[in-house]
């Protein structure tokens, strides 16, 4: 395996870990529970592609960012970590019938930017990873850097297109109890970036 493809295999694991789709997708469906399948292929495509924009910045201009706005990663952690918390608690309280008529439904579709698109897909931990794989690299390895992030948001993509497949299969009781679950989950995961930021702010180990 030549250097380049091993940057390649190396940047694309680095972004699964933080972004994977497996993990992310049960949290999609508990966002966009009643959906119908454009809606929900219209949602995934607005996250994603917010998503990679958002990223694609940081790659591209992430230092100057970050020196225009005076933002550290320590506000960014604490900031991101609070706002997935507040999304995994509303997930943990939120109370959907079974015989619920989705006749009428309509979804929030400003969730697709927040809370899905960042900070679970672009948040923290993607920028941060993103801006190390640009860090003292060549345009070659910058454009490898680019090509992994699009081809993981492309499954991701793919994943949340087809999450509806998965309510046929699994059954709507399920979805609720999972849905939940998963907002433990980002409870846990928020009170844990929260502690990050907490950490680095003040700089203990």
């Amino acid at each position: 395996m030549t250097p380049i493809e091993l940057f390649a295999v190396t940047v694309f694991t680095s972004y699964f870990a933080i972004m994977n789709p497996i993990a992310n997708t049960p949290i999609f469906m508990g966002l966009t529970q009643g959906a119908d399948s454009s809606t929900i292929k219209k949602l995934a495509r607005r996250s994603t592609l917010t998503a990679f924009i958002i990223v694609l910045s940081f790659i591209v201009l992430g230092q100057y960012i970050f020196s225009l706005f005076g933002l550290s990663i320590a506000a960014f952690k604490l900031a991101g970590g609070i706002l997935i918390f507040h999304v995994g608690y509303e997930m943990i309280q939120s109370k959907v019938s079974s015989t619920q008529d989705h006749s009428n439904f309509k979804i929030d579709e400003s969730i697709a930017v927040s809370p899905i698109a960042i900070p679970i897909l672009a948040g923290p931990g993607t920028i941060v990873t993103a801006m190390n794989n640009t860090i003292h690299v060549s345009y070659i390895h910058v454009l490898i850097n680019i090509a992994m992030l699009a081809l993981m948001l492309l499954l991701t993509f793919l994943a949340f297109s087809y999450s509806g497949r998965l309510v046929k299969i699994i059954g709507n009781n399920s979805i609720v109890i999972l849905g939940k679950l998963m907002g433990v989950i980002l409870t846990v995961i928020g009170t844990g970036m929260v502690i990050d930021g907490i950490k680095l702010a003040f700089n203990l180990a």
